[in-house]
C-alpha cells in the first residue's frame, strides 16, 4: 500500500535528519515563504542548512520549536 504523499510522518517517527522547507513548514503550520524568509534574513528560530543550494529544516530544531524549548 502506497502512503498519501500529503500525509506529513510525524516527527516522532522520522528518520531524516532534515527536511525540505514545503514538510517543514506544514509541521509549523507556516507558509514556506516565511520559512524562507527566516533563513534569507537570518530571522527565525530555526536556522536550515543549505544543501547543494537548497534549504533543509533540521527534524531536530523542529521538534525544539514545537516542544516550546
Amino acid at each position: 500500500m502506497m502512503k498519501d504523499p500529503n500525509q506529513l510522518t510525524p516527527l516522532v517517527e522520522e528518520k531524516r535528519s532534515a527536511l525540505p522547507t514545503a514538510e517543514a513548514a506544514r509541521h509549523l503550520n507556516r507558509a514556506p515563504q516565511t520559512l524562507r524568509l527566516w533563513a534569507c534574513y537570518e530571522s527565525g528560530p530555526i536556522r536550515p542548512v543549505r544543501i547543494n543550494g537548497r534549504l533543509a529544516w533540521p527534524v531536530q530544531e523542529i521538534r525544539r520549536v514545537l516542544e516550546g524549548n
